[in-house]
């Protein structure tokens, strides 16, 4: 597929609003702000990736298939896993657990990317108008079943598994045919009122929107699934108001957009020590542009071509990075030995 301005831009930001999310949620207690730009964000934000996730899984089909995602999913999960476990022992972070099966930090979504791949294997073979309300239904039916939890990101797998089978339908041309001036407009007042609404209640229990527990755990009772209704809705709206208003030319910073599993996979190494150094205070509103700056050299940094280089056999299970590092550090050397003999030559002519 030839590689879009428009869909690293939208990676980009993406990724940017979960660091983002991330930097600050410790915070979002000090002030109000901090605590409506979470959850207005937290709203949309995992469910935009995802979708973008599932719109480039176009390819999935056969065994081959499987078994290549399954070394490029699940073995950088087990190498996070036992980095990430280490890592929080050698920082003093005591609240986490230690089993496989319950995912640390953001590693849920490689759990549960490879089995929205294997879910997309049945659904696909059902019409889009079929399938997606199928999906959403068993993502509200899911949280009345108890034991649908955290353990092997079952939860987030079925609750956000919708998005990832509308990016899988979706297509360039209609996101780029619905992106007019008119709907655009559209698009800004919807995320705007969705603001303001966010600002005047902003009660919302942020583990409704990690979708990672079952209305049981929330104390939600029957009504839970009237409630993860409602918030798939707005999810919805405000995910495709997003998806119109992300530029489609390019810029200088959207190659960083190819390499946002980087940053996904090792942003939890510097949020987390920053939390439990407790590096970072908010105490005044225009703090947050100054967490919003932090979070975007963070993004800068992890998805820059020396970091990818360097740790893309852990990220991705290969070499060809280095392997041309390695490469181009020869021919340099070579070049300037050359360089360097014919001006010996010279000097002794």
């Amino acid at each position: 597929m030839q590689r879009e301005a428009y869909f690293d831009n939208a990676k980009l930001l993406f990724i940017f609003l979960v660091v983002f999310g991330h930097l600050i949620q410790p915070l979002k207690e000090n002030i109000e702000l901090v605590n409506v730009l979470y959850q207005w964000i937290y709203l949309f934000h995992m469910p935009i990736f995802v979708l973008v996730s599932g719109f480039f899984a176009k390819g999935i089909g056969n065994k081959q298939y499987i078994g290549k995602l399954a070394r490029r999913i699940l073995v950088p999960y087990l190498l996070f896993q036992a980095f990430y476990f280490l890592y929080f022992l050698g920082i003093g972070k005591d609240s986490w657990d230690t089993t496989l099966y319950d995912p640390l930090w953001g590693l849920w979504f490689l759990l549960s990317l490879f089995s929205w791949h294997l879910l997309l294997i049945g659904y696909k073979k059902m019409k889009p108008r079929y399938g997606i309300p199928l999906a959403f239904a068993v993502g509200v039916v899911a949280g009345y079943i108890s034991w649908i939890g955290p353990s092997f990101s079952l939860s987030r797998t079925l609750v956000f598994f919708p998005f990832f089978l509308i990016g899988y339908w979706l297509t360039k041309d209609q996101l780029f045919k619905w992106q007019t001036k008119g709907m655009k407009i559209a698009a800004i007042s919807v995320l705007v009122v969705i603001f303001a609404i966010c600002f005047i209640e902003p009660g919302v229990p942020s583990e409704w929107m990690f979708g990672s527990k079952s209305y049981q755990t929330l104390e939600a009772g029957m009504y839970g699934g009237v409630f993860r209704s409602m918030l798939y809705a707005v999810s919805t709206l405000m995910v495709f108001a997003i998806l119109l208003l992300v530029p489609r030319r390019g810029f200088t910073f959207t190659v960083l957009g190819q390499n946002t599993m980087y940053v996904y996979l090792l942003h939890g190494i510097i949020i987390q020590y920053v939390r439990e150094a407790s590096l970072l205070r908010v105490d005044h509103n225009l703090d947050t542009i100054g967490m919003g700056i932090i979070a975007a050299a963070i993004v800068w940094f992890l998805a820059s071509k020396p970091v990818v280089t360097f740790t893309q056999p852990i990220v991705e299970g290969k070499f060809n990075n280095i392997q041309q590092w390695w490469q181009n550090r020869k021919e340099q050397k070579a070049y300037h030995y050359q360089e360097n003999t014919r001006e010996h030559y010279s000097s002794a002519k």
